[in-house]
């Protein structure tokens, strides 16, 4: 299976990204299932977790093109390789790594790296970068986010770490474009007690947030 086409209209009406990390691929289904209930568009699935490449074609099954599936953690060409050949339609960075940016951008693969100082996050944007990933953004909190926003303003930033359906506003009108949501949303126990009205009613929540930020005079 070759990488699937992102929906990029899809995304761009909720542009929040579920980061899922470390877990079985038997969680595969209801963590698609509960998404997609709760209104995401994307699922990202990190090339560090067991059994990674198998769970994106899990996922990507399972959505039936509900949500965009991608990559995270990938460091190499091979491992682009590895997810886009199960069917990633984009791709995560921890850190800058030229190669599998530009590569990203060669496929046509949207790409999301991950970047921190205002030098990194410059370096991805003129790399390609479909959106910065500001990774852990809730170190320096939203007023960071507003500082770096002022000289950089054209950089799309997806503010990730740490990140809360009560914090996520202040982020969005400091200027963040989109967010990475990990453990805040996909809790490891809450995973494991497969508590999965939970989930899709804490991505309800995730939601809503994001929506409130677009009505006018928030």
């Amino acid at each position: 299976m070759s990488a699937t086409a992102f929906n990029a209209t899809r995304f761009a009406t909720m542009p929040l990204i579920a980061i899922l990390r470390g877990q079985p691929v038997q969680v595969i289904e209801p963590v698609v299932q509960a998404l997609s209930e709760g209104g995401f568009t994307a699922l990202e699935i990190t090339m560090n977790s067991p059994g990674a490449v198998a769970q994106i074609r899990a996922a990507v099954a399972h959505s039936q093109g509900r949500l965009n599936i991608g990559a995270g953690t990938v460091t190499t060409l091979a491992e682009l390789d590895e997810a886009a050949s199960a069917g990633a339609s984009f791709i995560v960075t921890p850190v800058i790594v030229p190669d599998v940016i530009g590569e990203c951008v060669r496929r046509g693969l949207p790409v999301f790296p991950g970047a921190f100082t205002p030098t990194e996050v410059h370096q991805a944007h003129r790399l390609g970068a479909t959106m910065v990933k500001l990774f852990p953004a809730h170190r320096l909190g939203p007023g960071y986010v507003r500082d770096l926003k002022a000289p950089l303003s054209s950089v799309r930033l997806l503010a990730t770490g740490g990140i809360t359906p009560e914090t996520l506003p202040e982020y969005a009108r400091a200027g963040a474009e989109g967010f990475g949501l990990g453990s805040p949303l996909l809790t490891p126990e809450r995973l494991s007690a497969g508590d999965w009205a939970w989930l899709r009613q804490r991505a309800e929540s995730f939601c809503a947030a994001w929506k409130s930020t677009l009505t006018p005079g928030d």
